[in-house]
């Protein structure tokens, strides 16, 4: 027993709510670096477009999925991070700053802290909910571009902050949902914010990069400049439009539709040879051009791109893209979506294929695992982060204890 509890201290385990899959990954730190324990994926139920519409059905989806991840990683999950996203993201830049008296002075965490809280005192909808606070640089004494100010010396801090926030009752139903399958939720991350931590490098992120989250029933985007981020928005338009346009163009059942998408699907017609053809049962067999599916699913991944790109236009961040579109989450494998991406935003593209944590099954190194296994990159991150801060608190008030004597 003890040793479970030793391997739960340093245990990570995330929550994937998407519209089609619902997946529960789970790591452990192992001297320092991420390991695979166990992973469970069921389909998703109860969810409509990408919200959870019948709590019941979405939490059974998540209690099975934990289930599968308990019995692989051999361990008892009472806890968990989830992701959140889908068309009810909305991303705001805002700057504030503060005053640090007449005379300059060493910047303290604590200054960081309230330039930061000055900064996201905007006005909101009551139902908006703030995710992230992510600085996008700090501004001190009128010389910009800081990353971290603190022990920098000066009168004034101020700060370019970009706030992520969601529906209040979208993460609320979330939270919801994992508790009524035995899962205690300690932290939410923005699912785009996360699929970058598992797919982007340091230099894209610098350059200027969109990472592009093909989900289910919408796409989500976060934009990286100068190693910050810029912009995060949502689409409303994903993988399963693809596939109902092919339902209906074709009259199929969805998963006779969503079979020909993954076996011939294509978003460029001249790409298809005009000569294939396949037989399918419709119910009789019936003889199908190859061509056909691809003319059903190029205007739907040029719509898609259209979004993508007035997204971008509202957001500034257009011309911001020196290192291109970097495309995951399960809908980026349709092919041609690259060329599409491409044609669109006039910029290079790649799939963005998750990094490979020790011990990790093969077919977990796929886009529409990014977002999980960026999840656990991102809790593994902060949680580093405030284990340092604290450290440094301790310290601080050791030394503030030993002085008094």
């Amino acid at each position: 027993m003890s040793t479970v509890n030793q391997k739960q201290d340093n245990l990570i385990v995330v929550l994937d709510m998407g519209s089609a899959w619902t997946r529960v990954l789970a790591a452990d730190l192992n001297e320092g670096a991420m390991r695979y324990r166990g992973h469970g994926i069921v389909e998703s139920a109860g969810m409509r477009k990408g919200l959870i519409a019948d709590l019941a059905p979405a939490a059974k989806a998540v209690k099975a999925a934990n289930a599968q991840a308990e019995r692989v990683a051999r361990i008892n999950i009472d806890e968990c991070v989830v992701g959140v996203g889908g068309p009810h993201i909305r991303g705001l830049n805002t700057n504030g700053g503060i005053e640090l008296g007449n005379r300059m002075r060493e910047i303290t965490r604590d200054d960081v802290r309230s330039a930061v809280e000055r900064a996201r005192a905007v006005e909101r909808p009551p139902d908006r909910e703030i995710i992230h606070l992510l600085p996008r640089q700090f501004i001190l004494d009128d010389q910009p571009g800081i990353f971290d100010p603190v022990g920098m010396v000066g009168a004034r801090l101020e700060v370019d902050l970009h706030i992520a926030t969601c529906s209040g009752s979208a993460l609320q139903s979330t939270v919801t949902c994992a508790n009524r399958a035995g899962l205690e939720v300690t932290e939410a991350v923005l699912e785009s914010i996360a699929a970058a931590e598992a797919t982007l490098s340091a230099d894209e992120r610098e350059l200027g990069v969109c990472l592009l989250n093909i989900g289910a029933h919408s796409s989500d985007l976060v934009v990286f400049f100068e190693g910050a981020v810029a912009h995060t928005a949502s689409v409303p338009i994903g993988g399963a439009h693809f596939t109902n346009d092919l339902a209906v163009c074709l009259q199929l059942p969805l998963a006779q539709a969503e079979e020909l998408k993954r076996q011939y699907g294509h978003c460029v017609v001249t790409a298809v040879p005009q000569q294939a053809e396949i037989e399918i049962a419709n119910p009789q067999p019936q003889v199908l051009r190859l061509r056909s599916i691809a003319e059903i699913l190029e205007p739907r991944a040029r719509e898609l791109l259209y979004f993508v790109k007035e997204s971008l236009r509202q957001g500034g961040v257009v011309e911001a893209l020196g290192a291109g579109c970097v495309l995951t989450g399960g809908g980026a494998l349709l092919p041609g979506m690259l060329d599409v991406t491409e044609s669109q935003l006039r910029v290079p593209a790649r799939i963005g294929m998750p990094v490979r944590l020790s011990h990790m099954p093969g077919e977990l190194v796929d886009p529409g695992f990014a977002t999980a296994i960026g999840m656990l990159l991102y809790a593994h991150r902060t949680r580093v982060t405030r284990a340092a801060e604290n450290n440094t608190l301790r310290a601080k008030l050791r030394a503030i204890f030993a002085a008094s004597f």
